[in-house]
């Protein structure tokens, strides 16, 4: 499979250059800043990667966050069920599309070609959503983490934490070419519908 993702990589990168520039451009002229966020996560073996996004978020997000936490109850609840929030101030209005759309994980593709991920695979965690797997973190590291998976095609946000740990461990242990086909095969529907993105 690590072949075949070096050339998906290496096609998608070539055939999304232009839309690349356009986002890129977009991005900077609507919120200054960097163009590219790369967050620490989780990969294959426990080993950190930084995993490529498009910046959708306000340059000061972390320090907006920490504020929210701290002085809105509802947020701070909402955060530490899902690791997520529904209403996130800290999203740009151009990132909000991007989100929605998925635009935002374009550069993981630099990730596909550099082996840090896989065209299929769990969605890759942050280290605070370690404890959320338990003793199913090791199930996690068995594999790349991937730009679609089981998850991103089953709803995505709108299923429980606890749905994504299972449907993770489930690819993990049951993984296979068919499988990732069949992922792949469901990741452009789920892709035009947004269902779940945020």
């Amino acid at each position: 499979m690590r072949s075949l993702d070096i050339i998906v990589g290496v096609v998608a990168l070539i055939l999304f250059a232009p839309l690349l520039i356009a986002l890129g451009i977009a991005i900077y002229i609507t919120s200054p800043g960097p163009l590219i966020f790369a967050q620490p996560r989780i990969g294959r073996n426990g080993r950190v990667f930084r995993c490529l996004k498009f910046r959708t978020m306000v340059v000061d997000a972390t320090e907006r966050l920490e504020h929210l936490l701290a002085t809105d109850p509802a947020a701070r609840a909402e955060w530490a069920r899902d690791h997520k929030l529904r209403n996130d101030p800290r999203i740009t209005p151009l990132g909000r599309f991007l989100r929605k759309s998925s635009l935002d994980e374009l550069p993981q593709f630099f990730n596909l070609i550099n082996g840090t991920m896989s065209i299929v695979g769990p969605r890759p965690i942050v280290s605070a959503e370690v404890v959320r797997y338990g003793r199913r973190f090791n199930d996690y590291c068995r594999v790349r983490p991937g730009i679609t998976g089981l998850w991103q095609v089953s709803g995505r946000s709108d299923t429980t934490y606890r749905r994504r740990v299972a449907l993770d461990v489930t690819y993990s242990r049951h993984r296979s070419l068919g499988l990732n086909i069949k992922i792949m095969m469901m990741t452009v529907p789920a892709v035009l519908a947004a269902k779940g993105s945020r």
